[in-house]
């Protein structure tokens, strides 16, 4: 798909315009990525992975519920979201592998440390820990995507074409309905919304998430999920009971291939539980984490 900028694309990322946001930058190989380290600094080091929409922003309260409990947090705004820079490549599970991995070596954290992906972000999580597996202490997934068939009208999206006249015509109407699913409580559904508009501002924004769309495998992943649960390390599985996006319904495969350690369904609980309830998530990666002093 060419690269565009939409019409309410209307700001710019470069110097002056990220001064204006809270976070720290650093050069990558593929570009400038937006990113917060924070949190006790004898603390166990959690990363946290964002899912296919989200700026770092959407992790503020779960990491204040882990600084609380005295874990020390790293958050990034993934290539095409936030203040990271919207790249003209493949947005593929490997760009935002790279990224990570990339990330963690410039700041020259030592491993290992805890992985928590959420939605997407799952997915580059797990592939992450196949690809890294000595610096994960801990996997948390927490509402993956991966199960399930690549539905029609994202199957038509791999046409360039398509995808583009797409993009540039319905892509924030289609964007901005997607966020209204993600949660339960209408207000804090408008916050997130209300959230990514304003990142989703910047040019290139919306030629990034439909590009990720065409080139991430989102669907039919059981391989990715049985590789990672084969590879022994601690995982933790979180699932919200009304997830609209990442049907709950896939519970059973993904505990059958993953095996995970630990598994825990919050009730009244939509996609985003760290966003949405990010107390008893706060709750559960530190009961996980802590016990597991083998991995560190």
């Amino acid at each position: 798909m060419r690269y565009f900028v939409a019409s309410d694309e209307d700001r710019r990322l470069d110097e002056t315009t990220r001064r204006t946001l809270r976070g720290s930058y650093v050069e990558l190989s593929d570009g400038v990525t937006h990113y917060e380290l924070a949190g006790p600094e004898d603390g166990a080091l959690v990363v946290l992975v964002g899912g296919i929409t989200i700026p770092l922003f959407y992790w503020d309260r779960a990491v204040e519920q882990l600084h609380a409990r005295g874990l020390r947090t790293l958050v990034c705004s993934a290539y095409g979201r936030g203040g990271s820079d919207r790249v003209r490549r493949t947005y593929d599970e490997a760009l935002f592998v790279r990224q990570l991995a990339e990330l963690t070596a410039a700041l020259d954290l030592t491993p290992p440390w805890h992985v928590v992906g959420t939605s997407m972000g799952a997915l580059v999580a797990m592939a992450y820990t196949n690809r890294y597996p000595e610096a994960v202490a801990t996997l948390t997934v927490v509402g993956p995507a991966g199960l399930g068939q690549r539905p029609l009208p994202q199957q038509l999206l791999r046409n360039d074409f398509v995808s583009g006249f797409v993009a540039q015509r319905f892509g924030r109407k289609l964007l901005e309905g997607h966020l209204g699913h993600n949660v339960r409580d209408p207000a804090l559904s408008a916050e997130l919304v209300a959230m990514v508009r304003d990142a989703y501002r910047f040019e290139g924004s919306l030629y990034s998430f439909f590009q990720t769309l065409q080139d991430f495998p989102l669907y039919e992943r059981q391989e990715l999920f049985r590789a990672t649960g084969e590879l022994g390390i601690p995982s933790l599985l979180v699932w919200g009971d009304d997830d609209q996006v990442t049907p709950i319904t896939h519970l059973g495969t993904v505990t059958e291939l993953l095996r995970p350690r630990q598994t825990h369904v919050i009730t009244q609980c939509g996609h985003m539980a760290p966003f949405e309830r990010p107390r008893d998530v706060g709750d559960l990666l530190a009961a996980f984490a802590v016990p597991h002093p083998d991995r560190l």
